[in-house]
């Protein structure tokens, strides 16, 4: 992290000034990503068209792209946004959902990555397999350890110049040069739908706020889900009071919650 510039200092700055974030995410996530980025301070739009997803990308502070449930119609719209967000230099941020299952899905992927995410976030078995590795995934279940994914994404990161956010039990950040890792969070979050989802949103509402630094946007997001699921976790019965336990986590974090919990190791 750079001088003066923690997890918690970018939150504050977040809420000070709430970005809108373009969201092109699947069916499934739209409700608990919106929500969440609520919770967070910043201010969600699930824009997708292929008629109006580019104009609006230009005037978002970022985009998140999530292949979830891929469509022609929908394919078209995140082309658009991407290429849009790229040409007005607003960051955006790429979720590979299990790219690797389908041609269709290999295909989409390659044709985003072309036009230069600032930032891949995925699970150890999407970033093993974007890198050209043999992962264990089935479906949008990661069944690699994010150990295993973090030569893979350093690979990734020099490859397009990007950011990648490998996430699990301890999550993985490294922009080819820096690197940490993230610990804390709960196993809840996987019995949670979309959660992952909704952390790919977030992250690109960290990048709006700090565009300059998509590393540190990204390691602060991240934190931001840790820390909030480690509380969150204390006081849940299982997956369903932790659901909106999160969400009241998240809206009660503040700088100085975030930055004394946050647990981030150089890697």
């Amino acid at each position: 992290m750079q001088d003066q510039t923690t997890p918690g200092t970018l939150l504050t700055a977040m809420r000070a000034n709430p970005p809108l974030v373009q969201c092109i995410t699947n069916y499934v996530a739209m409700n608990i990503a919106a929500n969440v980025m609520l919770a967070a301070g910043a201010s969600p739009a699930m824009v997708h068209a292929e008629e109006e997803a580019g104009e609006f990308a230009a005037i978002s502070g970022a985009l998140t792209i999530n292949i979830g449930t891929l469509s022609t119609g929908w394919m078209a719209g995140m082309v658009s946004a991407a290429q849009s967000a790229t040409k007005a230099g607003k960051p955006w941020v790429l979720d590979p959902v299990a790219h690797y299952a389908t041609s269709f899905r290999r295909k989409a992927v390659a044709q985003l990555l072309e036009l230069n995410p600032a930032v891949i976030r995925g699970n150890a078995s999407e970033i093993i397999a974007l890198a050209g590795g043999t992962s264990r995934g089935q479906g949008v279940d990661s069944r690699d350890p994010v150990e295993l994914a973090e030569e893979s994404a350093a690979l990734l990161a020099r490859k397009y110049r990007s950011v990648i956010a490998v996430t699990g039990p301890t999550d993985f950040v490294t922009d080819g040069n820096r690197a940490v890792r993230i610990y804390g969070g709960s196993p809840l979050m996987t019995q949670v739908t979309a959660l992952g989802c909704a952390l790919t949103c977030l992250v690109g509402a960290f990048a709006a706020t700090r565009p300059e630094d998509p590393f540190d946007a990204s390691v602060a997001a991240l934190t931001a889900f840790a820390v909030a699921g480690e509380r969150a976790a204390r006081e849940a019965a299982g997956p369903g009071s932790f659901s909106w336990r999160f969400l009241d986590a998240l809206a009660a974090l503040d700088e100085t919650v975030i930055d004394r919990e946050a647990r981030i190791i150089p890697a």
